[in-house]
């Protein structure tokens, strides 16, 4: 099911690093996500067939249901959920709590990066999909953090990327 030449991970902004926050019904979310479906449907179109999400709120959970209704449309796509540590969500609000639920639930795969937490877990994860990948999608401003650190663990590798900024184009 997952070859790396034919794999594509995501990183991208918590709800908290986004202007619109948690309203999804902004348009600019709305812009956000066509261009999430977008990029997952070209790069369906350039071989890629396995999807790795590394489950986190905001654009991870957009980026997984972008997946989930290409595998919809095409059945030949497969989600991998890439979850840091069994207690990811624990702190979370119920809503995202139940979403993430769903989400999980409808992964072709789940890969369980350590079994408790540590600091380093989340970037732990994020080297596992960058290393399993032929390709990234990002959502990134230009600001430090995780997805920053992701993109450039990337160039390391030498994994290229498509960088979306979550309020200009592509």
């Amino acid at each position: 099911m997952r070859e790396q030449s034919r794999t594509c991970c995501f990183t991208g902004h918590r709800p908290e690093k986004l202007p619109w926050g948690t309203d999804e019904g902004d348009p600019r979310c709305r812009m956000l996500k066509k261009k999430l479906y977008d990029a997952v449907e070209a790069a369906y179109g350039e071989g890629m067939r396995h999807f790795i999400c590394g489950m986190a709120r905001g654009c991870d959970f957009y980026f997984a249901e972008a997946v989930l209704a290409l595998r919809a449309e095409r059945g030949d796509v497969s989600l991998e959920a890439a979850v840091p540590c069994p207690t990811q969500a624990d702190s979370w609000p119920a809503e995202d709590r139940a979403r993430w639920r769903r989400i999980l639930d409808q992964c072709d795969l789940e890969t369980m990066v350590q079994h408790s937490y540590t600091p380093g877990c989340m970037l732990r994860r994020n080297r596992y999909m960058v290393d399993h990948s032929a390709l990234v999608i990002a959502v990134y401003d230009g600001t430090s953090g995780g997805t920053r650190r992701t993109l450039e663990y990337a160039l390391r590798r030498k994994v290229p990327f498509l960088d979306i900024d979550p309020l200009g184009g592509c």
